[in-house]
């Protein structure tokens, strides 16, 4: 891949580049002279830059998963690292906001984490507000989206889940 492309995004020939790779038998990749049957196609996964294509990485999406759902929380900078990238691992963290009122909908406490992996990062207008979607479970999910704007921090973790 020449850049992020994520769930549903249509393959354009600026999308790919080809290199040169040595993989083993019964390894599957979009060969460079097949380049042209995948253009117009959508993707069912998010692939960055310098990831190999895959025939099943291509086609219908396959997000979420059965037990999983995509949520999408709002971050301003300071809540999340400038880093962030689809893929990554991630721990989502209720903070203390005391400039909030208070509501009748309990939401989670402070200090309350869920882990998840990033499958988007987008710039949602102008008030530096960060629309990032996360993949974690179902439950984890719905307790999430219960949590009010600016009441989040976003911590990178290592990848293969190692704290």
């Amino acid at each position: 891949m020449a850049r992020t492309v994520t769930v549903g995004h249509v393959l354009t020939n600026a999308d790919l580049r080809t290199v040169d790779v040595s993989a083993s038998p019964g390894t599957a990749l979009v060969p460079a002279a097949d380049a042209a049957s995948v253009l117009g196609r959508p993707m069912a996964t998010t692939l960055g830059p310098g990831a190999l294509l895959t025939p099943d990485s291509i086609g219908s999406a396959r997000l979420p998963a059965a037990g999983r759902a995509i949520v999408a929380v709002g971050v301003k900078p300071g809540q999340f690292p400038p880093e962030l990238t689809a893929g990554t691992p991630i721990t989502v963290i209720v903070t203390a906001d005391t400039t909030q009122p208070s509501t009748t909908v309990p939401a989670p406490a402070a200090g309350t984490t869920w882990r998840a992996t990033v499958l988007g990062v987008a710039p949602a207008g102008t008030d530096q507000t960060t629309v990032v979607s996360l993949d974690l479970t179902s439950t984890d999910a719905e307790q999430l989206a219960q949590v009010p704007a600016g009441q989040l921090a976003v911590v990178m973790q290592p990848a293969g889940g190692d704290r």
